[in-house]
């Protein structure tokens, strides 16, 4: 009788412990877990740590609560200016509510995958090509607002949405690049303009100066001569300045010597008088035929 009653409750304590591990579940700290009895979601969501169900009736699903990093592929489309471009983004979220991720979805990364690839499409045909390449926080704000409406009744909760990276056209590029090229050009033309007024305006300031003080171009002359004999692989010509021969002649003249005046011209010549030429004559009557009014007739002595 003994015998019976130690064996059945060695059968009963083996039984407890079958049940018990088949019953036993463990919840890590970033999971939460879903409880389905026969077919029908239990509203008590279990915690992290160590929790029991009923082995065969009930059936226990964990939802991972960490933030998800999913990529979003490279989608193909034409911007609102008709430029092709390839783009393609990360989308970053997480499971705010695990019953309805579980009930209200099939497979919520899936759903979220594709909602964002279609909403990355209508961006980009929404979008210039200048805001997919400059104004990308607002676009990526727009993204996020697009995922967030339907996602909230997924029980998924949209973190950020970041767009990675835009491709363009070889030829694209290259035009892109030649106006880049012209207009850092125009930008130096201007600033070199702007330069050369200033420096005008200035040139122009001491070129007064420098007529009151005819001293002052002579230093210029000096200061010039100095910075270019600072290079020795340069020859110099100097000229000789007309101011110093003046003054050189002036110290050279006696003191109360006045300066030999300007002689006066020479009176003009005058002009060569024409002798005017005699009129023609007419031939008299009594007047040989071989003479003319050019030759008047020889006088006999």
């Amino acid at each position: 009788m003994l015998d019976e009653l130690l064996a059945a409750g060695a059968a009963t304590g083996a039984a407890a412990v079958v049940y018990v591990m088949a019953a036993a579940r463990v919840v890590r700290q970033y999971e939460r877990g879903v409880v389905f009895r026969l077919g029908r979601l239990r509203k008590d969501v279990r915690g992290p740590g160590f929790t029991m169900i009923i082995p065969g009736v009930d059936r226990l699903r964990k939802v991972n609560m960490q933030i998800v990093t999913m990529p979003v592929p490279a989608q193909d489309g034409i911007t609102r200016d008709n430029v092709t471009v390839r783009v393609d983004a990360v989308i970053y979220f997480k499971v705010a509510d695990a019953a309805d991720a579980v009930v209200r979805v099939e497979d919520y990364r899936f759903a979220v995958s594709q909602m964002a690839q279609t909403s990355l499409r209508s961006i980009i045909g929404k979008s210039d090509l200048d805001d997919l390449l400059s104004n990308r926080e607002k676009l990526n704000q727009g993204l996020e607002l697009m995922l967030d409406s339907p996602a909230v009744g997924w029980g998924v909760s949209i973190d950020r949405v970041e767009i990675k990276d835009v491709s363009l056209p070889e030829t694209m590029k290259r035009s892109m690049a030649r106006q880049a090229e012209a207009d850092r050009e125009r930008r130096a033309r201007v600033i070199n303009a702007d330069a050369e007024l200033q420096a005008s305006k200035k040139l122009a300031e001491a070129a007064g100066v420098m007529s009151e003080q005819p001293a002052a171009l002579q230093l210029r002359l000096l200061q010039t001569v100095v910075a270019v004999a600072a290079e020795k692989n340069s020859t110099l010509v100097l000229p000789f300045p007309v101011e110093l021969l003046r003054f050189l002649e002036r110290a050279a003249q006696p003191q109360g010597q006045a300066q030999p005046q300007a002689q006066a011209p020479a009176q003009a010549e005058s002009p060569p008088q024409v002798q005017a030429e005699p009129e023609p004559r007419l031939p008299r009557v009594d007047e040989p035929p071989g003479l003319t009014a050019e030759q008047p007739p020889a006088v006999t002595g």
